[in-house]
């Protein structure tokens, strides 16, 4: 349907996941993150505990308020590098918070707007909730990971108690007089190992357990507030909105211009032609108002396919259904048509779904090289679902610069999602969802 770039996946491991995963790179560098933040979290809490702790005993001079600014800030800068270490270890990527902004120059304006940023505090937050959770799951990975392996490879230094301990192996039980039970003979070694074993396919899952409480705490605390994160996201839609809009307009006054207006002024210059030579030659002058009647229904046509454009009649006058049929008929390939809609949802949700759908038939005809395709439109809950599917060729996508690009940067303007299931060779599946807000 739409320009395509192909590849090909890389040939699937035959080795299960269960046991690749002890010696992935993702599970060592889990570990690593989970080693480094034992002293990093010491050095974040023993900073914001004196830090804060000298603020607040200053707070009885002028001072205070000042030290107190000083330890957000650092505590800022400290959990930058935390974002740091989580992209590069955990390969989560969090965004900067927002910045801090004083209303106006100078330090004491910079002082309040320090105390008054939320994301100064959560990053204070953080540098003490942090320290007692890096100590748990730096004890508990290392002491779990460690004593896997060393179960694991029980057989290869089992030689080591009789050389060195003086007791043939490990001592499962013991009476305090020498005698007890050890894992010394084959078999026992075989059970220490099995257990070894065991626990090693398992690390790589309570590893990821443990930096999954990582990963909340950094997206938590450290990475933009909701509110910020959902201002930023509205500021980008108004832009896609804006940018659409005046596409739009430009579009509709091109077309203006270069259609219905010209031949506009074509025909008043044909009956003013025709006006003039009405009194000398009435014969020629009929074959001219003839011709201006052809360009007056050319003109009005073009101007019903503009005001179609900007939005039709007949889905103002009957609802998304109807308009949804006629635009199939107009369709080079046979669509079927179904929608199922208790009532009609918001007039401009419906106006996007229109035209959602005009712009898909449209890639289906000039694109897909499909024999038949189908749209349907139903109600789900507080989203309306319109899915266009065709048998034609594949290979559909929305990567910057295509047509579906747009599309799905137009519907996620209004919190609308876009999903594009087209493997090459065919069918394409492209569903679309958009708030209903009836």
């Amino acid at each position: 349907m739409m320009d395509t770039t192909y590849g090909h996946r890389p040939p699937a491991s035959r080795v299960p996941t269960a046991l690749r995963a002890p010696f992935s790179g993702r599970t060592w560098r889990e570990l690593l993150y989970l080693v480094l933040s034992l002293p990093v979290s010491v050095v974040m809490f023993g900073y914001a505990v004196t830090m804060i702790s000298v603020g607040a005993g200053l707070l009885v001079t002028f001072l205070g308020i000042p030290v107190l600014a000083i330890a957000l800030v650092g505590c800022r800068g400290m959990g930058a590098l935390e974002r740091v270490r989580a992209r590069t270890l955990l390969e989560l990527d969090v965004d900067r918070p927002e910045p801090i902004l004083p209303a106006k120059p100078g330090f004491l304006s910079w002082v309040g707007a320090v105390l008054k940023s939320g994301v100064s505090w959560r990053h204070l937050l953080y540098s003490i909730l942090h320290f007692p959770w890096a100590l748990f799951a730096f004890c508990f990975s290392v002491t779990f990971w460690s004593v896997g392996w060393s179960l694991l490879l029980y057989p290869v230094w089992q030689w080591t108690f009789p050389a060195y301990l003086d007791q043939p192996g490990i001592q499962m039980w013991g009476n305090g007089h020498g005698d007890g039970i050890y894992l010394d003979t084959p078999a026992g070694m075989a059970v220490a190992s099995t257990a070894g074993l065991l626990i090693v396919l398992a690390g790589p899952w309570v590893i990821r357990g443990l930096t999954h409480v990582d990963r909340v705490l950094v997206y938590g605390l450290l990475g933009p507030s909701p509110l910020a994160t959902r201002v930023s996201e509205l500021e980008t839609d108004r832009g896609v909105v804006v940018d659409t809009a005046a596409a739009d307009l430009r579009r509709i006054e091109r077309d203006l211009h270069d259609g219905a207006q010209a031949r506009l002024v074509s025909l008043a210059m044909d009956l003013g032609l025709a006006k003039e030579k009405l009194a000398e030659d009435p014969q020629a002058a009929a074959k001219m108002v003839d011709e201006a009647h052809g360009e007056v229904k050319t003109a009005l046509q073009e101007l019903r396919d503009l005001a179609r454009g900007i939005h039709p009649a007949i889905l103002t006058d009957r609802g998304l259904g109807p308009a949804l049929s006629a635009l199939a008929a107009r369709c080079t390939v046979p669509v079927k048509v179904a929608v199922d809609l208790d009532r009609r949802p918001a007039a401009a949700i419906e106006g996007i779904a229109y035209f959602t759908v005009s712009e898909l038939l449209q890639n289906v005809s000039k694109h897909a090289r499909a024999s038949a395709a189908t749209v349907d439109v139903w109600h789900a809950g507080d989203r309306i679902m319109v899915l266009v599917t065709d048998n034609g060729q594949g290979g559909a996508t929305t990567e910057a610069g295509s047509g579906l690009g747009g599309l799905a940067e137009r519907l996620d303007s209004v919190d609308g999602l876009l999903v594009v299931d087209s493997p090459v060779g065919g069918p394409t599946s492209i569903t679309a969802e958009l708030p209903w807000r009836g």
